[in-house]
């Protein structure tokens, strides 16, 4: 494994941390985590903060990984909030790409703009709600 998880249980989601090197394998792996934790914590609203080191992700190997993450994760999550501080121009990308697949989610480039989006999905809210109601 080349990557480390934190898990952290907050009043009203779940956050994770993860550090390491960055490749497709890791966040197809981190991501399986996350869900197995939301399941084992009955949480379902989620903050990912990925501090992965390394060369970015292609934008092939983002289409893959977000979409074989979200077809596993379908209809689980109520929030997910994603952070990725050098994610760039791709971070649009691997949102949309993640909303057309049914994933309530929302990708930021910093934890307080992740933080406050999380904060204002209320937990059963309806997911398009969600969806129309970026920032």
């Amino acid at each position: 494994m080349t990557y480390k998880i934190h898990f952290e249980k907050m009043p009203d989601y779940i956050a994770a941390t993860i550090t390491g090197t960055n490749s497709r394998t890791a966040v197809a792996q981190y991501l399986q985590e996350v869900l197995a934790e939301s399941v084992r914590q009955d949480c379902f609203r989620v903050l990912i903060d990925e501090r992965l080191e390394g060369p970015r992700l292609d934008v092939m190997e983002v289409f893959a990984v977000v979409s074989e993450g979200s077809m596993k994760a379908l209809g689980r999550f109520e929030a997910m909030a994603y952070v990725d501080e050098q994610m760039g121009d791709m971070a649009s990308f691997a949102e949309t790409v993640a909303i057309n697949r049914g994933m309530p989610i929302a990708v930021f480039d910093n934890l307080e703009d992740a933080r406050a989006w999380l904060s204002r999905q209320k937990p059963g809210a309806d997911e398009q709600n969600i969806f129309r109601e970026r920032r």
